[in-house]
């Protein structure tokens, strides 16, 4: 079966430290700098991989922390740019196999708009990927779902492609004071999801989806945990909070999973949570994913060859690459 896949990083090599670095976190062996090398490599142990694994296309994403990591308005914008200005030479050698998400520095809405057209209307990239959040000066960082983002997020519906909000370590005083003394809990154990739920849910309750009822979000590892509390997650805002006043959402956080948010299996191969998802949000908005390099082509492929029989043939197709081909139509594969 056709594979297509959208969580898969890459960095260049200008950064690869950064890469090599970041590796102690996220692998088991400590050999930062093979993971580095994996990172860069677009058309060799990457491609074998797919032609290996029956993966007709993988949508590159620059891998965290990326962009969000630099606190310089000036130093992010131009980063971004280099990166994709690299990536789309990666992609021309060979589109059918390969297209990209654009990297952005989310300082501000207005350049962060400027160069997602850029990418889309010049480079030919499928939509952006981000980080979460920005890392600003002084520890702060930049939260999406504030009035002054509504710039960005129109110029997003008006390119009609889809924003894929992806972790990131956490910096500052969040680590300090939650990770610093359990630093094995940062990542796919817990900090990844706790920091994009968060997120994600004040997209929601914060009213973006009610201002641009066209947005398509992506996040990956199977929604963040937040399927897992959707009636819970629902049960509170509809009778708790929305009647007395604190939320400006219009919908419920299930219509908003109808109309406007998509979750990967990215890193999350797990059978009965697939199934639990499902029933949760619909098949149709469930897109297969590895997160290469971070996890292995074969864990990821060889545990979907193990769904034949467990799911239907028509919902696996969904899953596989129809679903993702509906969401970016521009694909070559």
């Amino acid at each position: 079966m056709s594979l297509i896949v959208l969580e898969e990083a890459f960095n260049i090599p200008s950064l690869a430290e950064q890469s090599a670095y970041q590796a102690r976190l996220f692998v088991a062996d400590g050999n930062g700098q093979a993971h580095a090398d994996r990172l860069v490599d677009i058309h060799g142990e990457r491609l074998a991989k797919m032609d290996k694994h029956g993966v007709a296309h993988t949508i590159l994403s620059l891998t965290a922390p990326g962009i969000q990591d630099l606190d310089e308005p000036k130093a992010a914008a131009a980063t971004a740019r280099e990166v994709n200005d690299w990536v789309y030479q990666q992609v021309q050698k060979n589109p059918k196999r390969f297209s990209a998400f654009a990297s952005l520095s989310m300082h501000n809405p207005k350049d962060a708009s400027e160069e997602l057209r850029r990418c889309v209307k010049e480079l030919g990239f499928v939509g952006a990927l981000v980080n979460d959040n920005q890392r600003l000066p002084n520890d702060e960082a930049a939260w999406y779902d504030q009035p002054e983002w509504d710039e960005f997020w129109s110029t997003v519906t008006e390119l009609d492609v889809p924003f894929y909000l992806h972790p990131i370590a956490p910096k500052g005083e969040i680590h300090r004071r939650l990770y610093k003394d359990r630093a094995a809990l940062i990542g796919p154990v817990l900090s990844f999801a706790n920091n994009v739920s968060a997120h994600l849910l004040g997209l929601v309750v914060n009213g973006v989806f009610d201002r641009h009822p066209k947005l398509k979000i992506i996040v990956g590892h199977l929604g963040e945990h937040i399927p897992f509390d959707l009636w819970r997650i629902n049960h509170w805002l509809e009778d708790v909070h929305k009647p007395r006043g604190a939320v400006s959402m219009k919908k419920t956080i299930r219509d908003y999973f109808n109309e406007n948010i998509w979750v990967t299996t990215s890193g999350h191969f797990s059978t009965l949570t697939l199934k639990y998802v499902q029933d949760e949000i619909g098949i149709d908005r469930i897109l297969f994913s590895i997160d290469y390099p971070y996890e292995k082509f074969e864990d990821a492929c060889n545990w979907f060859k193990t769904l034949d029989g467990k799911f239907s043939a028509e919902d696996l197709a969904k899953i596989s690459h129809e679903n993702s081909k509906k969401l970016f139509p521009h694909l070559q594969s």
